[in-house]
């Protein structure tokens, strides 16, 4: 897969989403908050199935 996400989105995947896990460990938000998860994953792996649906890129200028 192609990776679709840029590097600023992806910073902020991974901080709302490592939030949102510790807040679901601790208990603090309830259960609803492991939704985290996917945040964290996308902004890992780079790639964001919905993003690839909508034709959003937020990489950048590609090279060919």
């Amino acid at each position: 897969m192609q990776a679709n996400v840029g590097s600023l989105d992806r910073a902020a995947r991974v901080i709302i989403g490592l939030g949102l896990v510790a807040a679901a460990y601790a208990g603090a938000l309830g259960p609803w908050a492991w939704i985290g998860v996917v945040p964290l994953v996308t902004g890992i792996v780079g790639t964001c199935p919905l993003y690839k649906a909508l034709g959003i890129d937020t990489c950048g200028l590609r090279r060919s």
